[in-house]
This record gives C-alpha cells, structure tokens and sequence, in this order.
C-alpha cells in the first residue's frame, strides 16, 4: 500500500532496457504503486530503449498532451538489407549488389523527408484494421494494406556513417515510425535498410540524462521518483485558484477568473500549493469550466 499522505498521482520518466516491453514497464510500476492506475506515453518496441514516460493515478488522464510533445532518437540502420519487420527482428535478406549512397546523397535523402510527409507504418505495427492489430495478421501471414498518414519530422542529422551501417539522430512528432523513416530513406536511394538499434533520448523535456533505470525502482524508493502532472502539460497557460475556486472546480462547477491566460482555450489550473488541480476551458471571455480534474 502507498505510504499515508504520499500522492500517487505522478509521472515518471524511465530508462526503458532493450528486451523489454513497454507493458512490461507499466505493470513493474503498477506493482509498486500498490495497484494504481499505470500506462505509457508511447510505445517503445522490444527492440529498442531509452526514454519512457509513465503516468502513475491521475496522471494517466494526460496521455493527450505527451501526444503534442516532440521525441528525439537515435538509431542505426544497416542498408543494403530488407526485412519484413523493417529491423533486425526479422529474417533479414541483403540484397545483391546494392549501391552504396555517398552521405551527400544520404544528407539530400534526409532533407526531402522532414516536414509535414506521408508515411506507411510498418506491418509489424500495432495499428489497427477493422479493430485488430496490423503485426497480429502480419504474423499469421495475412495479406493487407497500410494505408499512409501525415507525420511531421523536424529534422534528421547524419551522427555517423560506415558502410553498411548509417547512424542518425532524429526529432519527430508522435506517430512516426523512425523504423519506416529508414526505410523511405533506404528506398529514395535505391537500395533498403533495416534497423539496427533505437534509443528515445527524450519526449518533450523528460531527457534520457535524467531517466531512472527501471530495475531500480523498489516500494521504497518509487515515490521519490514520481514526478508532478504538470511535467505533462509545459504548453498550457497557467492560473492559481483560490481555496474556494479549487472546490468548485472540483465539484464540475464553473468559475469566473476575469484576464486569466488571456486567448488561451486550455488552461492548467493549479492550487495555493502550485499542485495541478484540473485542466480548464475557455467559455466565455472570463469563464473557465473543468474539463479534467485530478
């Protein structure tokens, strides 16, 4: 059981192993948290590791704003090589007598694939057809199409490169495939590649310099590491309720705070002590109503 007056509504930023499934996280921290609601912001594949968010009680009612949040990898890929599962995780092939890009040619690639683009998940890709799970039909050797979807990739930096393999660093929006991004890359040049290794080295501002390890969280140190909600919500505008504000808001009530956060239509509401009580909506010129309270 949590420790008596010790909040249990948090996040926690964690250095996810390779090997590990992000649900094998979720459910190392639901134990320690005595059961408490537990759940990621955004998947990490076995393959890979580095930076997972996790949000503990409460906190797991902000998964959308981890969505609006910059990540930033780096990964590996060997080109001249194909697998279905677009890593080393499948069977890979290489192909017969590949080219072999110069970086200019690769750094020219990479330009063309930043932006607002198109890209087609992988197969082996938790998205869903008809209500199942695209890497499911994949393993049962079932036929399908992906279709595309806009991405926003903000930039892809060249960290090194030694045929076959290409290192790169990559800041991306939610839902992008770095995997696929390989891919696309490997096929603008005439050839395929597969990744090799992926590290997420950050989501927005939780940074893999400050993640904790996973296998050291114990029931005694957990607490100690859980972060405040507000971690989750930088982009908001921000206003300090009063004592009786705060229990109206709590109750579903509206309030009128006259200039707060002026044109802001989401507002993080917080109390006297400067903890996160609810996030508000504009509706009015100065009336705000709870939309989510914690």
């Amino acid at each position: 059981m949590a420790r008596s007056g010790t909040p249990t509504d948090g996040l926690l930023n964690l250095d996810k192993p390779g090997g590990w499934t992000s649900r094998r996280v979720v459910d190392r921290v639901a134990r320690l948290a005595a059961g408490a609601k537990a759940g990621h912001a955004g998947t990490l594949d076995p393959l890979a590791s580095g930076v997972l968010v996790v949000s503990v009680g409460a906190a797991t009612r902000l998964f959308d704003y981890f969505q609006r949040m910059p990540k930033r990898y780096r990964a590996a890929f060997l080109l001249g090589r194909h697998s279905s599962t677009e890593d080393i995780e499948g069977e890979i092939a290489s192909l017969d007598n590949p080219p072999v890009p110069t970086i200019g040619q690769i750094r020219a690639a990479a330009q063309k694939l930043t932006g607002r683009i198109q890209q087609r998940p992988p197969a082996y890709s938790a998205v869903k057809i008809e209500g199942r799970r695209a890497y499911r039909m994949a393993r049962q050797g079932q036929s399908f199409d992906l279709e595309t979807r806009t991405v926003e990739v903000y930039r892809i930096d060249i960290e090194g490169y030694e045929y076959p393999e290409l290192r790169l660093e990559i800041e991306c929006g939610s839902g992008t495939y770095v995997r696929s991004l390989g891919r696309d890359l490997a096929t603008s040049l005439g050839t395929a590649a597969v990744m090799s290794a992926l590290t997420r080295t950050a989501v927005g501002d939780f940074r893999i310099e400050e993640a904790v390890d996973v296998e050291s969280l114990t029931a005694e140190n957990f607490f100690r590491f859980l972060l405040s909600p507000l971690r989750a919500v930088p982009m908001l505008s921000r206003v300090e309720l009063t004592a009786e504000e705060v229990f109206r808001v709590r109750s579903g009530q509206p309030i009128t705070k006259a200039g707060s956060a002026e044109g802001s239509q989401e507002i993080a509401a917080v109390d006297p002590s400067g903890r996160l009580v609810a996030i508000l909506v504009r509706r009015g010129d100065d009336l705000l109503a709870p939309m989510r309270n914690f």
